[in-house]
Parts: structure tokens; sequence; C-alpha cells
């Protein structure tokens, strides 16, 4: 029999009663069910909803295009967005990082408007000196305004497989999910003042790059050009969402699908406490804490203190 990949005592970490936990199969049951997403994302080749934005020389593609590798070195990295713009739904791939030695790199995973006070949904994976942990760093720009960075540890090595990273955005919540389990959730705060991305279309971006002033403890650890080139791959490109043009803002589908359901305008119960497990093992900043930049705290943390 295989082993099962969740050990009881994380299962039970993520809030299942240790009455659930008889089979391994009836606990994966649960994992992968109840999370709020559709049970099997729908993948597409590459080239159907993607093309390169710069430096297309430096991506590779392979199985028909349904995989594809970014490659960075010393001259250029690269990267690739979305043909379409869309305002609301769920975004997905399927991502493995670059190994070994990292330290340096960026491999970033985006929504994005494009103009003065643009809205943007982040992931950035910063790379790493052989042996110490991958950082994802996640941030969310609402009217061009950000610096609401969070950071985890990643409970597995991001390098050795596939993890699907995806993001559920509707006009009530934004939640971050890594391989189904939630790491962070964003709410529509607008009564509170602060504003939320509900009205400008964003295209899906990625992209490999260096970054060594800043990624890497700080700027200190600088990109070990002897180890490029970089390579992070790619697949199951999965797009759900109300595809709009860059200037609409307003979506015909909008509120008719599944993503603007009762259900998913917030987590359930068991997707609080995973969430509450990931903010208690492997947080390593979240600028809601972070009273040297924050004497007051904002605005949208004092809901996010519920979670």
């Amino acid at each position: 029999m295989a082993k099962c990949p969740l050990s009881r005592r994380n299962l039970t970490e993520m809030g299942f009663s240790p009455a659930s936990l008889g089979l391994c199969s009836l606990a994966l049951f649960f994992v992968t069910t109840m999370a709020a997403q559709p049970l099997k994302p729908i993948d597409v080749p590459f080239q159907k909803n993607y093309v390169p934005t710069w430096a297309g020389d430096h991506i590779k593609y392979y199985n028909g295009g349904n995989e594809v590798q970014l490659y960075l070195d010393k001259y250029t990295g690269t990267g690739f967005q979305s043909r379409g713009s869309y305002l609301f739904g769920h975004f997905s791939m399927q991502m493995k990082l670059v190994p070994g030695d990292s330290a340096g790199t960026v491999t970033a995973f985006y929504l994005s408007s494009q103009n003065a006070e643009h809205d943007e949904i982040d992931f950035e994976f910063l790379g790493n000196r052989s042996g110490q942990p991958y950082i994802l760093q996640t941030n969310v720009f609402t009217g061009g305004k950000g610096d609401r960075e969070q950071r985890i540890y990643l409970w597995f090595d991001p390098t050795r497989d596939y993890h699907y990273y995806s993001v559920l955005w509707n006009l009530f919540i934004i939640v971050f999910f890594v391989d189904d389990i939630p790491i962070r959730v964003f709410k529509n705060c607008k009564d509170l003042g602060v504003r939320f991305p509900f009205n400008q279309p964003m295209k899906i971006y990625s992209s490999l790059w260096n970054a060594d002033d800043w990624a890497t403890r700080g700027g200190v650890d600088k990109t070990d050009w002897s180890k490029a080139p970089f390579v992070a791959a790619y697949r199951s490109f999965h797009i759900d969402g109300c595809e709009a043009s860059a200037e609409a803002s307003f979506c015909a589908t909008q509120g008719r699908r599944w993503w603007d359901r009762r259900e998913y305008q917030d987590l359930d119960g068991i997707q609080y406490r995973r969430l509450r497990w990931v903010r208690l093992k492997y947080t390593i900043y979240n600028y809601c804490s972070d009273r040297s930049r924050y004497p007051a705290v904002p605005p949208e943390c004092r809901r996010d203190r519920d979670i």
C-alpha cells in the first residue's frame, strides 16, 4: 500500500479530529474536497491562453506545449502573460521552482492591471542558498497601494515536484492557495475605507528574474552566476475567469459564475483551521504585526485578526 503523504499529526494540526483520521484515503478525501475550489481544474496548453512577455528565447516548450521552462542567465530572465484580461475568477498553475543554489532569483506568479493606480495579486518565490527553505511572499495592491507583504516557509521542497499555486478572486475575498491549502485571505474591507480590486481587469503574469539586491536575506546573498542557467518549470495552466477588455469596469457574466456563489464568499471552518495552521507553523512575516512600519494597525488587518 502506498504511504499516505499526509501524516496523522499534520492532518490534526490542520483541523481534523482524531475520529476522522482512521483511514488515509478518507482523510485525503476531506483534504481534497473541502477546499472552496472546483474539484479538478481544466488544464489547457500554454499557447491557448499565454504568450511570452519578454526574452521569448529563454522559454522552452515540452510535451506539445503542455509544459514550459523559464531560464535565467547573466544576460536576462524571461516571463509570460495571459492573452486576456479578467475580472474575478480562479487562476492556477503548477510550478516546480529553481533547484539548488537559487539565491538572488525570484520566480513570480501574479495578476495585475496596467495603470497608475493598479491592482495586483502576487505570489513571489524568493530564492535561497542550498539547504535553506524557500520563502513564499504574497502581496496585494489596491489602487496602486501595496506594502502588504506576508511571508511563509513552505512545508515541502518546491523544487522536487510540481505543486499547485492558485488565486480565488471575487467581489468578497481574495484567497491564495498552495495545493488547496489557503495560506492567505484578503477580504473586501470597503466599509473600513480600504480599496478592493473590483473594477480593473487584470492579466496573469509569471516571470523568472534576478533580484539579488533584495530577494535573499535582504540582498546579502548575491546570485552565483556559475550556477546558471536557473530553471523554473510550469504546467497545468488553468484559467476560469470572467474575461473582459482591459478598459472594462464590469464583466457580462459577473455574478453568474461558480466563484460568485455564497459558499465561495468566505472560507469554511476547515479552511480557517488550515489557514491558522499555516499562520502558526510557517508564517515568518506579516505586515499586520510590524509596528515599526505601521505604528497604527492597517484597517484591513483588524478584520484579519479574526482569522
